[in-house]
């Protein structure tokens, strides 16, 4: 596979660094068959660098607002990210990226983690912290991201 997982998230927000902790872990430990590219608060400067590599799935990882319990992972569709999911610490709504990148690469998935707090100093919280790590191993294993589950 030539897969982009492209982290997206603010670590001076608390749970909003979930993108860019796995981003850290996967620079650390590399999953066969991903590149990573953080996109940190602002990933539409680095969509140039994720369509320079001419990926086959982009991987899309953000702290989500779902209504799920804290470290809850999910699986989120295009239209369910414009519609009520997204928190928005984000210059640009991640939908209008996904879509986006949706017109050069052939699959887009957006994973969500729920966070539990989001405000400027605060730590991660040890469940978001446990699921950046389950999510890691899960790609470092090969599991497919598309297996997932998703919202409901």
């Amino acid at each position: 596979m030539n897969g982009v997982v492209l982290t997206v998230g603010n670590p001076l927000m608390g749970d909003d660094g979930a993108g860019p902790l796995l981003a850290e872990l996967l620079e650390a430990e590399a999953a066969v068959g991903w590149t990573v590219i953080d996109g940190g608060a602002t990933p539409e400067n680095v969509t140039h660098v994720v369509r320079r590599h001419a990926p086959d799935h982009v991987l899309l990882v953000d702290a989500a607002a779902m209504g799920l319990p804290p470290g809850e992972i999910r699986r989120i569709g295009e239209t369910q990210v414009a519609a009520k999911f997204m928190i928005t610490t984000h210059a640009i709504p991640l939908d209008i990226i996904v879509a986006s990148l949706g017109e050069t690469v052939p699959e887009v998935t957006f994973v969500g983690i729920q966070p539990a707090r989001v405000e400027f100093f605060a730590d991660m919280t040890p469940a978001v912290r446990a699921a950046v790590e389950r999510l890691h191993r899960q790609l470092r294993e090969g599991r497919d991201p598309r297996d997932i589950p998703p919202i409901s």
